[in-house]
């Protein structure tokens, strides 16, 4: 079925709905953009040649839902099910994090790790832990031609989020293992000292720190915050972590910029060496820590 308004209509109207909710005019016109054509299928060059045609019922309907999610504060990527992350389209919804640019910053230096660990005899092992969408251990199995990758999430949610986004990669979903448990406790005693990389995006806000309401009102908690200002599962990981690398093996991990002095003190703890790594803006985003040292 056929309406008489036409895409171009609605796109006006999402624009003013939007800005009158108070995203700033040229925040307004983009999303405006991408919620027709997530509810008219014109994308890329047919956006332009769709927008005088008119919308049929459901496209309307879809126009309709999307738009009344976002003006009432649901984030956009929430609202259209999907965003993109480096190389992969994924699908994303309240059960995980939303994807963000510094995490595509910690996946390359992961993929940084595993370049230079390539070539040694034994098999080139990742992990994802905490993989919520799968974002970062997909990200390693399409950009490297022969990294075996096990994702693990103690969220079923979660993981039912990442199994859809596994499903959507091709073939490098057969070099992934998804498994469920909390950390380490999702992979079994034959993978010990196996690793070559380990890579995280864990929980690093602090318990009292108050966060924009577009991320406390929507994305999950349990993968925002953690206890001791933030710390304890970057303790908990390079604590642990050691069990699982091999000698030459590297942790990788996202945090916030206050925390790396600590964080990469801490590592030396545990691993010969260990480096702060910064984001696109330049703050400190992540650790490498390599080599762990012998274990007891």
């Amino acid at each position: 079925m056929t309406g008489t308004v036409a895409w171009r209509t609605l796109l006006g109207e999402a624009e003013q709905r939007l800005a009158t909710a108070g995203h700033p005019a040229g925040q307004a016109s983009v999303e405006a953009r991408w919620i027709i054509e997530e509810a008219s299928g014109y994308e890329g060059t047919e956006f332009h040649h769709g927008l005088d045609r008119p919308a049929n019922l459901k496209g309307v309907v879809r126009f309709d839902r999307m738009l009344a999610r976002r003006v009432g504060g649901e984030p956009i990527q929430y609202v259209l099910g999907r965003w993109a992350f480096r190389q992969l389209d994924l699908m994303v919804d309240p059960r995980v994090l939303i994807p963000r640019p510094e995490t595509e910053v910690v996946v390359e230096y992961a993929l940084a790790e595993l370049s230079r660990l390539e070539g040694v005899a034994q098999p080139l092992l990742a992990a994802d832990l905490g993989t919520g969408s799968g974002a970062i251990g997909l990200s390693l199995a399409v950009e490297h031609r022969s990294v075996q990758v096990w994702l693990s999430d103690r969220s079923s949610d979660a993981l039912s989020v990442a199994r859809a986004n596994l499903s959507a990669v091709g073939r490098p979903a057969t070099r992934v293992t998804i498994v469920q448990g909390s950390w380490f406790e999702a992979l079994g005693p034959d993978l010990l000292r196996q690793f070559a990389v380990i890579v995280s995006n864990p929980p690093y806000v602090s318990n009292d720190t108050e966060l924009d309401p577009s991320v406390a009102d929507w994305e999950p908690t349990e993968a925002l915050y953690a206890a001791d200002g933030g710390t304890a599962d970057l303790i908990h990981l390079l604590n642990t972590a050691p069990d699982w690398l091999r000698p030459d093996g590297s942790l990788v991990l996202e945090l916030s910029p206050e925390q790396a002095e600590a964080i990469w003190t801490h590592a030396l703890v545990h691993f010969v060496e260990a480096e702060v790594f910064t984001d696109l803006a330049g703050r400190d985003r992540g650790i490498i820590a390599r080599h762990p040292r012998p274990v007891g």
